[in-house]
């Protein structure tokens, strides 16, 4: 297909993952630690540098049109997250970060088996590949930690206030492992998951573009908010704290102390943006400019508590299930069903970022056999992940499928990318030979 759409055949190739949360939902933006493994879907983006400055991208996939610019005047359009635009964000963070004002033409043929919008961060995998082939082309090197980075924070480029786990993973993920990712420096440990059980992966079919919404942005913004409010119920220079994790390092306390101040700080009822201002003594137009982002600057109400418990109860989670695959006790995988368990309550709860399927989803998985099951990826739609002992695998398989994907209509959803069991895959990586 390189050959019929550029005439030429390409000189290399890269990859790049999907990735799979197993706890810690919303929290990496929060400051938090994560507990992701990489998926075995991946994209793959075939590529041949040329001499002018065009850069040419095709997709296998025919819903994704052709996209040519120049090279040398990237922009990225934030009111519309068309797949192109997370090619360029990875190719500009690699731009920026070396200084460069003009960039060597390339062609480049995207294909991929991430079901897109399902929470498997896609979108992501592309904004990594893309970094990963920018670096190539132009002949430089970088660590993995630098690219995650780079490719993190170009990612915002699309109007996304994303934390770094899904561009860590893709770079730092190793077969049979999955990682405990750190920020504030990032880094990444293995932890090594129960052999009794698989991981099983259900889409919702519900798909969710996280740039097209501003439910996610909301929650970062709410979350800022309260790490804000906390730091000033506790005397804190609180116009400088921007993450929750911040006022728990500054006061020097638990995650479960963390609990009980916001009890005490926080109230239940929703925030008006005039009550936030009131707490910290600023005008509502220094709310606008110095706070919130522009797609945040119309919001009415704020829940401030809701939010601040989930992302502390959920960091909780993330320590104790690392804790309990390390101790491996006999019921390991019934402990950790019920850490996932919680996590799924406390995102459709305090967080409210499930929808009807996937709860409908989470219980058809509990019921047939999984000792958890929670939401995966950013929610309001997309997939689920429950652990499952290995031993049930086959006929919770032919259940679920059953109970979720066969239409009463007779109709069945796109069954490879809809449901299957994973393992902890590789990392991104370039090579020669396809």
């Amino acid at each position: 297909m390189f050959n019929s759409k550029f005439g030429s055949i390409p000189k290399f190739y890269v990859r790049a993952p999907g990735r799979v949360n197993l706890i810690g939902e919303h929290i990496d933006y929060c400051g938090y630690s994560v507990l992701p493994m990489a998926v075995e879907q991946d994209l793959l983006i075939a590529v041949e540098p040329v001499e002018t400055y065009t850069l040419q991208l095709a997709n296998t996939n025919p819903l994704y049109p052709d996209f040519s610019t120049s090279a040398t005047n990237i922009q990225i359009d934030k009111t519309k997250p068309l797949w192109h635009n997370y090619f360029l964000c990875g190719l500009k963070g690699i731009q920026e970060h070396f200084g460069l004002s003009n960039l060597t033409g390339m062609n480049c043929l995207v294909d991929g088996n991430i079901p897109p919008r399902s929470g498997l961060s896609s979108s992501s995998a592309l904004v990594c590949c893309a970094g990963l082939v920018t670096l190539t082309v132009l002949g430089m090197n970088l660590t993995k930690v630098e690219l995650a980075e780079i490719c993190a924070k170009s990612e915002r480029y699309i109007g996304t206030e994303g934390g770094g786990m899904d561009q860590s993973i893709s770079f730092l993920a190793e077969e049979g492992t999955a990682k405990l990712i750190e920020f504030s420096p990032l880094r990444a440990t293995n932890v090594n998951l129960p052999s009794g059980a698989v991981f099983v992966i259900a889409n919702s079919c519900v798909e969710m573009n996280k740039a097209a919404t501003s439910h996610f942005n909301i929650r970062v913004m709410e979350c800022r908010l309260a790490a804000k409010l906390l730091a000033k119920y506790k005397s804190l220079q609180w116009d400088k704290v921007l993450q929750l994790e911040e006022v728990q390092a500054k006061l020097g306390i638990s995650l479960e102390e963390m609990l009980l101040v916001t009890e005490d700080a926080l109230h239940p009822e929703p925030y008006s943006p005039e009550e936030i201002c009131r707490c910290l003594g600023i005008t509502l137009e220094e709310l606008r400019t110095q706070i919130l982002s522009p797609n945040t600057h119309d919001v009415l109400i704020f829940k401030l508590y809701q939010r601040a418990k989930h992302v502390y109860s959920e960091a909780a989670r993330v320590l104790q299930f690392k804790k309990i695959c390390e101790e491996a006790p006999e019921n390991t995988v019934q402990l950790l069903g019920e850490l996932m368990n919680q996590s799924h309550m406390s995102c459709r709860d305090m967080y409210e970022c499930s929808c009807p399927e996937l709860d409908q989803l989470v219980n058809i998985c509990r019921k047939f056999g999984a000792e958890g099951s929670r939401l995966t990826g950013a929610g309001w739609g997309g997939c689920t992940v429950s652990i499952v002992p290995a031993d049930k695998l086959t006929s919770f398989l032919a259940n679920v499928h059953k109970a979720y994907y066969q239409r009463s209509d007779g109709s069945l959803a796109p069954e490879k990318q809809s449901l299957f069991a994973t393992k902890p895959g590789g990392g991104a990586l370039v090579f020669l030979e396809a």
